[in-house]
């Protein structure tokens, strides 16, 4: 797939350097050029500086051919608007948003926009921890569906570093600390506490 990623930052990056291991043309877009040094050294997709919402920015990202949009900025009303410009101006098959606000989701459900919205997976996890209870979050990124769900850790791994933790055919994004701190698993110093909640991702489709 042809993929355009909005943003930059830690979760835009790590997506980009993944998609861009899988196989598929990744093409990352950011305000701040400094931003692209979040991405993986084997990175192999292309990076364009500029605003975000500017529709000459957007098609030098080549919007224009992109199977999929993926607004990963950390500012809610950016993600809106480059989603709804994906949608009614460059007709994007698929559009995928981050949202912080989840009272947000009901502007993006208007627009047919699916979205992941970090607050609410964290309140998930906590009360998945507290109560026992398992449930999976869906997410649709091109023509495949992505699974995020909580992974309890072996004792094993208490001590070890979070970059060194593999579980098979599932990418670990990072572990949720009891005091609700997240930490991302690209994080070269941290290592598994014990209380330690892991969040992982699986294509399931």
């Amino acid at each position: 797939m042809n993929i355009l990623i909005v943003g930059c930052g830690k979760v835009g990056s790590m997506l980009a350097s993944e998609l861009s291991r899988m196989g598929h043309d990744v093409a990352v877009l950011d305000r701040d050029e400094t931003h692209f040094d979040l991405l993986d050294s084997d990175f192999t997709g292309y990076t364009i500086s500029g605003v975000p919402i500017d529709q000459d920015v957007l098609k030098r990202a080549g919007i224009e051919g992109c199977d999929a949009i993926l607004a990963m900025t950390e500012d809610d009303n950016t993600n809106i608007m480059v989603c709804q410009m994906a949608k009614e101006i460059f007709h994007a098959p698929t559009v995928l948003a981050r949202i912080f606000d989840p009272k947000r989701e009901k502007i993006f459900s208007t627009f047919n926009i699916h979205t992941i919205s970090p607050t609410n997976l964290t309140v998930d996890v906590v009360l998945s921890a507290l109560t026992g209870s398992y449930e999976a979050q869906h997410a649709s990124i091109g023509n495949a569906t992505v699974s995020y769900y909580t992974v309890y850790p072996q004792k094993e791994w208490i001590g070890r570093y979070l970059k060194d933790l593999k579980l098979p055919d599932t990418h670990l994004l990072g572990t949720l600390h009891l005091n609700g701190d997240f930490t991302l698993i690209q994080n070269d110093q941290e290592t598994l506490r014990p209380g330690d909640l892991l969040i992982a991702v699986r294509i399931i489709d």
